[in-house]
Order: C-alpha cells, then structure tokens, then sequence
C-alpha cells in the first residue's frame, strides 16, 4: 500500500483549545507517561494534566519494595523491568518521578535500578519530577562531590529551599519555551503553587551550559527568590528532555496550575530522543532479530509491544524494484512501513502492510535512488488492570521478553550485469525470507544458455525437491518454493549448471 496524504491529529480537552495545543500519537512507545510512586514517593493514582491532555499512562504506587522491583528492576516474565524494551530502548515516552524522599526511594532502587532510569533516558525516554523528583535528577543537593542516591541525569546541582506546606509564585522568562505552548495569561507569571520542601537549581555552581530556566520563583521572603524554580536539559539528540519543578503542580485541575503541569509534560515529550537505526541491511542478506535481554547485543535483539524497529538501505541508480520481507514469530501481530530518506512509522510512511499476521511482503517499482528506512513494528501488546499499586498485565504476556523476527531487502545488482542487462556470472543468492514459514523466494542468475538444476536437501543429504531441471537461456530468475509438505528444519539449496554449483543453506519453521 503507498500513502498518498495522511494528516493525523489529536485535540486536546476543552481547557487547552483556547491555547492552540494539539498534538497526534507519537508511534513506537507502549504508553506515553510512566508516573513512579514507588517507595519513599507519594504514592499517586492520578495526573490531572496527563489526562486533560489525553495522554496515556501508568502509575507504580506502592511502599513494597519487592513489588517496585518486579516492575523497574525486572521480574521472571519480563527481564528487563517495565520501563525498558528488551533492547533497552524506552517502553514509555516519559517518566514521571512524584514527591517525597529523593534519598530514600533513590537507595530503594539501588544501582540497578538507577541504571535503568539512566538507560531510559540516554536512550531517549524524557524525564520529569516535581520536589523529590526533581532533586533525585540532579548530581547532587550539596556543593561538592557526587551523591550516590540520585540518578545523576542532569549533571547540575540543586539546594533546598527551605519552604515548607506553603504556596509560591513563578515568573516565567519572556525566553521560556513553556510560552510556546500557553501564554498564561499573557502576564509571565503563574501564581499560588503548592511547596514542600522542594529544590531550586544551583546557577553559581556547575551549572550546565545548556540548562535552560523555565521559571523562577516569587518568594522575597527566602534566598529562593529569583532562584531557577523549574528548568530543562537535554544533553544530546539520542537523549530524552528533562523538565523538572521544585513546587507540587502535578495535583492541580484547574486554570493555570494544571496548564502549567501540561506545559512542563509537553516540553519534555517533544525532547523525546531520535530514533535509532539498528543497522544497514545488506542486499539479499536475512538479518535475525532475535537475541533476548541477557545476550546483551541491541542490533540484534527481539522487539518488544508497540515497539519499532529500524533499518535502513542504500538503494543503486536504476534499480527495477526493491522487495522487503518480513517474517515474524507466528504468535504476534508484525507490521511493516517503508519511506524514503527517513524513519517510517504508520503515520508517515510511505509504502506500508499492516494486515493479519507475522509475515509480510512490499515490493517498490523504479524506487528512487538514496537511503531507504524500512520500520517493524510489533503490534501485538498486553492487557493492562490497574490495581491500587499499579497496573497487572495480562494475555500476550511473553512479548515482554520479545518477539522474533527476520527481515530482508533484496533488489537486482544492477552492476553485475551486461550492457544488455545479462548477468555477468552465476550466482545463486540468498532466499528470503529466512527462516520462512511454508513458502520461501530464490533468486538465481544465468550468464548463458544451459541446463540448469536447482534442488533442495535435507540434513541427511537425502533430496526432497527438484525446484529446476531443464535448458534455460541467460537472464535473472526468481521462483517460490512451496514446503508446505515438509517438516520443520534446515535444508541446503544448490544450483547447478556446467561446472558451476553453489549451495546454500535454508531454516523452515512452522
């Protein structure tokens, strides 16, 4: 299927339209906010201004430790701990970190799960926290040294600012890029937010070049006053935004206190991280995805629920046609998306197949020369329950480990051909899909006329099929061979003809 104009976007609820906010799905993430309660967090069910803006989410909301670690650390039935893909890219756009104790619930996770937060976000998932989840972001609360709890993500420091149960103004920077999605007003100034102990931004000390001050506090009481109250940092392309705030917004639920929050979760959600190509394909060549966490080799692991994967090809001047192939595990639902010159995705691509089923074919006529961006996506996801704690997944819960698949491009080497458009030599080239399930395409090259025998083997060396078996002129072939009526395992496929003989090998799977 080709794409010809696709516009998608999503209105926001009645409380932002006047602002001119809008924003479409972003593909490739199994939800869009992770909001963290765990030990030593307020333990929150709800986001106001994640629901306003229709966003999807969960929330972790539980003092037991064991259970926080199923869900961040990992579990029996999912390795790598709910916030990560099984390659380690981000399950969700954003964590959300609430109030409370930084140190504690810092400690509570411990090396392995900062880890995991450090991954989520270098990898690209964005960051955000008011109060505690602020403070835990940063380097450290005091002036020198490293503090060890904290996950360190924005490499500046933060200080109390010793108000306590009480209620702050902020003046927003004429510069803050929170204008570009509400004015507030017009009067750079948001009042009347709730502060508990919450933190500033260190300016006078280690503070990142790239920091940007979003707002600032309205306290003339305290040393607060004037100090960065809310900010946001991204270090490179490949990371995630980091918007965090010392006071409480997340709790409110009308005028500007939950546009604020919508403003802060916006931002940081447009800092997601590029997305990232797995790898070049080579032509005809079946590359197999299917490494699980432990293996620790991201360019070759399963893809997880909602997830894409990308690759990329270089396609040749004047190449007739190009073929992409997709065969999965039979127990997902597999899409494939194809554009040219960047990443596809359903919402973008320019050629795509997402019908019933794991395996899957596109074929381009006369594609246009350059880099071609090949998308998989896992359709298949699990049943979410919230619960008092969090969410109970149910069904397809094997996914969360991954699911396998092979992916192939293939298109005619123009360069090994005559002026006459012949090929120069023989050659018998890799089938694909492979593995492939019943039926699987072989490709062969004929430099001159003659009798041509292409027959397939099993492990025992005992032929199962004569696919070719007669005098054929020169040209390039392609053929289906059908093994519906054969067992699953490995077979080799040779091509003979005069005294050239090439043997290649094959996996069935049913």
């Amino acid at each position: 299927m080709k794409r010809q104009t696709v516009i998608t976007a999503r209105l926001l609820s009645g409380l932002f339209l006047c602002a001119g906010i809008a924003r479409s799905a972003t593909p490739g993430f199994y939800k869009d906010i992770f909001m963290d309660g765990g030990v030593s967090l307020t333990s929150r069910t709800t986001l106001p201004a994640a629901t306003a803006l229709g966003l999807s989410f969960e929330y972790l909301a539980t003092e037991d430790q064991a259970l926080q670690d199923q869900v961040i650390i990992g579990s029996m039935v999912d390795q790598n701990g709910l916030l990560l893909y099984p390659d380690g890219q981000p399950r969700f756009r954003l964590i959300y970190t609430n109030g409370g104790s930084a140190t504690n619930h810092g400690n509570s996770l411990g090396p392995t799960g900062r880890a995991r937060i450090r991954q989520f976000y270098y990898n690209g998932g964005s960051y955000s926290g008011s109060c505690a989840g602020a403070y835990i972001a940063s380097v450290s609360y005091m002036t020198t040294g490293i503090y060890e709890p904290y996950y360190h993500i924005w490499p500046g420091r933060t200080q109390p600012t010793n108000l306590e149960s009480a209620r702050t103004g902020h003046f927003i920077p004429a510069d803050s890029p929170l204008l570009t999605y509400f004015n507030f007003g017009g009067d750079l100034y948001v009042s009347n937010i709730y502060h508990n102990g919450g933190c500033l931004a260190r300016e006078e000390i280690d503070f990142p070049s790239n920091t940007e001050v979003l707002l600032r506090y309205d306290y003339p009481a305290l040393q607060m006053h004037q100090k960065p109250s809310c900010w946001a940092y991204k270090g490179n392309n490949q990371s995630g935004r980091l918007v965090v705030i010392g006071s409480h917004p997340e709790g409110e639920t009308a005028g500007e206190g939950i546009q604020l929050m919508a403003t802060i979760l916006l931002y940081a959600l447009d800092g997601q991280g590029a997305a990232q190509i797995k790898g070049t394909l080579v032509n005809g060549q079946p590359r197999l995805m299917n490494k699980s966490t432990q293996q620790n080799d991201p360019a070759f692991t399963k893809i997880g629920d909602r997830q894409y994967h990308h690759f990329v090809v270089q396609i040749p001047p004047q190449t007739p046609t190009l073929t992409v192939t997709l065969n999965g595990d039979d127990a997902y639902q597999f899409n494939l998306y194809l554009r040219a010159d960047s990443c596809a995705f359903t919402n973008n691509a320019d050629y795509w197949l997402t019908t019933a089923g794991s395996d899957k074919q596109l074929e381009i006529v006369n594609p246009t020369a350059g880099a071609w961006y090949i998308g998989v996506e896992c359709a298949t996801t699990v049943a979410a329950t919230p619960q008092s704690w969090g969410y109970a997944y149910s069904g397809q819960i094997a996914v969360l480990e991954g699911a396998a698949y092979t992916i192939t491009a293939a298109w005619p080497d123009q360069s090994a051909l005559t002026p006459a458009g012949l090929p120069l030599t023989c050659r018998l080239h890799p089938n694909y899909p492979n593995p492939f399930n019943t039926s699987t395409t072989l490709h062969y090259d004929l430099p001159q006329t003659g009798h041509v025998r292409l027959i397939v083997h099993d492990q025992t060396g005992r032929q199962v099929a004569a696919l070719v078996d007669e005098i054929q002129p020169p040209g390039q072939y392609a053929l289906n061979w059908e093994a519906a009526g054969h067992s699953s395992g490995i077979y080799y496929l040779t091509l003979q003809t005069g005294e050239y003989q090439q043997t290649r090998k094959c996996l069935l799977i049913k």
